[in-house]
C-alpha cells in the first residue's frame, strides 16, 4: 500500500499543518452550545469533534487516499486492518471536556505512524491560535495562526534538566493517584494542571520539564505529542523506561512518562 514519502518531510508537514488549521477553524465555527453525546467508553463527543473529524478525513483523503486513518471518533465503530503499513492517527478534538467547559486547553492532534512509532506530529490549539509540529530527527517548531494564515515557524527544543524547580505537567481532568504519588516524590517539583496534548507541547518548547501519566490512555491521545517531543529532543517511554507500544488490540497505552532533555524518565521503586 502506498505510504507517505517521509523524504518529502517539509511538504508533508506543511500539508498536515494546513489540514489541522482547517480543522481548528471548523471547531471554532461549531455551535458553542451543541448537543453532547456520551460514547460507550464514557467520553463525550460534540458537533465540534465531528466537524473537525470530517475536515481532517477529507484533507487526508485528498493528500494520500490509500493511507489508512485511525481516529478517535471512527474507532468507536470500526478500525482499519493494519499490516505493517504507515498510517495516520487522529484525535480531531483532544480535550473535549475542556472545550465543553469553555476552557482553551483543547487541541487537534494528527500523527503519522511508521514501523509502529510516531515519526511526525502536528498539534493545533484553536483557542490559543498556536500550533506545534515536528518530524523525528529533523526538529520541532511552533507557529501562531489565525483563520488560514500562519506565522513563520520558530524552532523549539526541550530545555536541560533544571538545577532548581522542576515544572511537571499533569492532567486537569484525569489526574490519578499513582501519578500524584509519582510527582510528590520528585524533588523541587511544581505541578501544573493542563488539558489535552498541550502538556506534551509545553515540554517540547521548554516551558516544562516532565509530563507523567500513569493511568491508561489511547494511542491518538499520545502519538502526535510523542513525535513532536522526540523531534524537540525529548522522549516518551513507559514507566520502566522502555519504548511505548502502539497499535495494541484496544489501542490503549497503559502509562507513560514524557521527558524533556535530561529530565528523569523512569519510575523508581
Amino acid at each position: 500500500m502506498p505510504a507517505f514519502n517521509i523524504a518529502a518531510g517539509a511538504e508533508l508537514l506543511d500539508a498536515l499543518t494546513a489540514i489541522s488549521m482547517a480543522a481548528a477553524a471548523a471547531i471554532r465555527s461549531a455551535p458553542a452550545e451543541g448537543k453532547v453525546r456520551i460514547k460507550a467508553d464514557g467520553s463525550p463527543v460534540t458537533a465540534a469533534d465531528e466537524a473537525a473529524e470530517a475536515v481532517i478525513r477529507e484533507g487526508l483523503t485528498r493528500l494520500a487516499p490509500a493511507l489508512p486513518i485511525i481516529s478517535e471518533e471512527q474507532a468507536e465503530n470500526e478500525r482499519p486492518a493494519l499490516r505493517d503499513v504507515d498510517y495516520v492517527l487522529v484525535d480531531p478534538l483532544d480535550g473535549t471536556r475542556d472545550f465543553i467547559a469553555g476552557r482553551d486547553e483543547y487541541t487537534v492532534n494528527i500523527a503519522v505512524m511508521a514501523a509502529g512509532r510516531p515519526i511526525l506530529g502536528v498539534i493545533a490549539a484553536p483557542a490559543l491560535g498556536r500550533l506545534w509540529r515536528g518530524i523525528v530527527g529533523r526538529g520541532a517548531e511552533r507557529m501562531e495562526f489565525s483563520a488560514q494564515r500562519a506565522s513563520a515557524p520558530q524552532a523549539v527544543r526541550t530545555r536541560p534538566h533544571p538545577q532548581g524547580e522542576l515544572v511537571v505537567m499533569v492532567s486537569r481532568s484525569h489526574l490519578d493517584a499513582r501519578t500524584q504519588d509519582f510527582v510528590a516524590g520528585l524533588a523541587n517539583a511544581r505541578r501544573v494542571a493542563c488539558g489535552s496534548s498541550l502538556k506534551f507541547c509545553r515540554v517540547a518548547d521548554g516551558t516544562a520539564d516532565l509530563y507523567p501519566r500513569l493511568a491508561p490512555t489511547r494511542d491518538w491521545d499520545v502519538a502526535a505529542g510523542h513525535a513532536i517531543l522526540a523531534a524537540a529532543g525529548g522522549s516518551v517511554r513507559d514507566p520502566e523506561g522502555a519504548a511505548l507500544i502502539y497499535d495494541s488490540p484496544d489501542l490503549r497505552i497503559p502509562a507513560f512518562i514524557a521527558s524533556g532533555d535530561s529530565a528523569p524518565g523512569a519510575l523508581k521503586g
